[in-house]
C-alpha cells in the first residue's frame, strides 16, 4: 500500500518535456499492487506535484473500466496508451515517485483534464490548486 497522502500539498500544472517528471505529465513507472507483497507492474501515473528535488507525487492510471467508482475519475483516451483505450485516474492512492524510477514521459495531460483531476483532489484532501 502506498504511504498515506501528504497533509498539505500545492498542485500546480507545469508540464515541460525535459526528461524530468513535472505536474501535468503522465509518466511510466513501477507501481506496487494493492496487496503490497513486492509485486507490481510498470504503469502510467499522472504527476500532480513536486515533493522535493528527487521525488514527485503522482496518481495511477488504469484502463480497466471504473465507471461509478468514487475513487476513480474518468480521463478518456490519450497518447499515454498506445492502444487508445480510455483511462481512469485513481484519486485514492497517492504515490511518491523518485525521478530515477520514471521510465519515460508518455505525454502531458491537457489543462482542462488536469484541472478536473486537481479539483477532485482538492475536494478529497483540501490541497491548494494553482493553474
Amino acid at each position: 500500500m502506498p504511504p498515506p497522502a501528504p497533509r498539505q500539498l500545492r498542485i500546480r500544472y507545469g508540464p515541460d518535456r525535459d526528461g524530468e517528471p513535472d505536474a501535468g505529465e503522465i509518466v511510466w513507472t513501477w507501481v506496487p499492487y494493492d496487496e503490497n507483497d513486492g509485486r507490481g507492474k510498470d504503469r502510467p501515473v499522472l504527476v500532480i506535484a513536486r515533493r522535493d528535488d528527487e521525488r514527485v507525487y503522482a496518481v495511477r492510471l488504469t484502463s480497466r473500466t471504473r465507471d461509478g467508482d468514487r475513487d476513480f475519475l474518468p480521463l478518456g483516451a490519450g497518447e499515454w496508451d498506445a492502444r487508445g483505450r480510455p483511462s481512469w485516474v485513481d484519486i485514492e492512492q497517492i504515490y511518491s515517485v523518485h525521478r530515477e524510477g520514471m521510465r519515460r514521459e508518455a505525454s502531458a495531460l491537457d489543462p482542462a483534464r488536469f484541472a478536473r483531476v486537481a479539483e477532485a483532489l482538492h475536494r478529497r484532501y483540501g490541497w491548494a490548486v494553482t493553474m
